[in-house]
């Protein structure tokens, strides 16, 4: 048996956003190699995900069930996901750039003697060989490039926001139950619960605006605050990005950072202030459905992207719209 095989992941008892767009990329895929699509979901009750994946077309849905997978433990998962590659065969096997995937996919190219290619945006078959290539940045974010592993699975993580998900289709694949052979004894590292506070999930914002080094400082980033705080009263959840010099200059954190080496984000508007358009840049916010760009040089590659373009001192610009946002609210 031979596929092209997907991690599922669930979130709060339903199916990840990511695991469809890992859906999605992972159709294409089977449909240039010729072969079939499928999920595998781990848990001790995945019959509700597994009902709701085949929906969106995949072949087969595989339920790793038991007890010892309720909560996410790297040695026991792993070893249940390394004895479904054995038994299925995978030829590329997917998951998220997520913690999970980002925790088991080095363990598990070193289990099946494999390469893994990790952070991947892109992805395709080489129609010469088959095989798997792998496009990722790399150099920080300052070059992309292409890469071609043998071995099998052909194994990789993807970003997420790079893959449309997959959509709804007339007709479901099967369900196939596995019971994983796992103990306590496989236990090696314990898991513990870490809580952090103030999570910045960019990729959920309805808005994000973002700063770069034209803020000229980092108490420019209370500007854009306050531009935020009058837009969140239309637009639902609104969220400050950067690029990745703010970050750089010690500005603002990293977790705000949007591009190939922050966060890939398609929000329904996207304000750049201050920001030039560097291809890592702008490769992080391009599926945004409305793109705003405030900047004083008006050669900028921002312009080049955007729906919108104000060539000017922010200063002036975005207190004008805090006070235009307030008088229609």
């Amino acid at each position: 048996m031979s596929d092209v095989m997907i991690l599922g992941e669930i979130k709060d008892g339903s199916l990840d956003l990511r695991t469809l767009e890992l859906l999605g990329a992972g159709k294409k895929l089977a449909g240039d190699l010729g072969v079939s699509v499928s999920v595998v979901f781990l848990g001790d009750a995945v019959s509700a995900a597994a009902e709701q994946a085949v929906s969106y077309g995949p072949d087969r849905v595989y339920k790793l069930e038991h007890p010892l997978l309720k909560e996410f433990n790297a040695d026991l998962w792993l070893a249940s996901l390394e004895q479904a590659c054995k038994k299925i065969k995978p030829n590329v096997f997917l998951m998220s750039h997520s913690f999970i995937g980002m925790e088991l996919g080095p363990r598990l190219a070193c289990r099946l003697n494999t390469r893994l290619t990790t952070d991947c945006i892109d992805l395709s078959i080489d129609p010469e060989d088959g095989l798997l290539l792998r496009t990722k940045p790399v150099s920080g974010g300052n070059a992309i490039s292409v890469f071609k592993c043998p071995g099998e699975p052909q194994l990789a993580t993807v970003r997420g926001k790079v893959f449309e998900p997959a959509e709804t289709v007339e007709g479901k694949g099967e369900i196939a139950d596995m019971v994983p052979k796992i103990d306590e004894s496989m236990i090696k590292v314990e898991s513990i619960e870490v809580i952090k506070e103030d999570v910045v999930s960019l990729d959920k914002a309805n808005v994000v605006v973002s700063g770069g080094a034209g803020l000229g400082d980092e108490d420019g980033f209370e500007i854009l605050q306050e531009l935020s705080t009058a837009l969140s009263k239309s637009f639902g959840r609104v969220m400050i990005g950067c690029s990745r010099m703010a970050v750089d200059k010690g500005w603002i954190s990293s977790d705000h950072q949007v591009g190939l080496t922050g966060t890939m984000i398609s929000p329904d508007i996207y304000v750049a202030v201050g920001i030039s358009g560097a291809i890592q840049h702008l490769v992080g916010m391009i599926q945004s459905k409305k793109i705003i760009a405030i900047n004083t040089d008006p050669s900028c590659n921002i312009f080049k992207v955007a729906d919108y373009g104000i060539v000017e001192d922010y200063e002036k610009v975005v207190p004008a719209l805090v006070k235009r946002l307030e008088e229609q609210s």
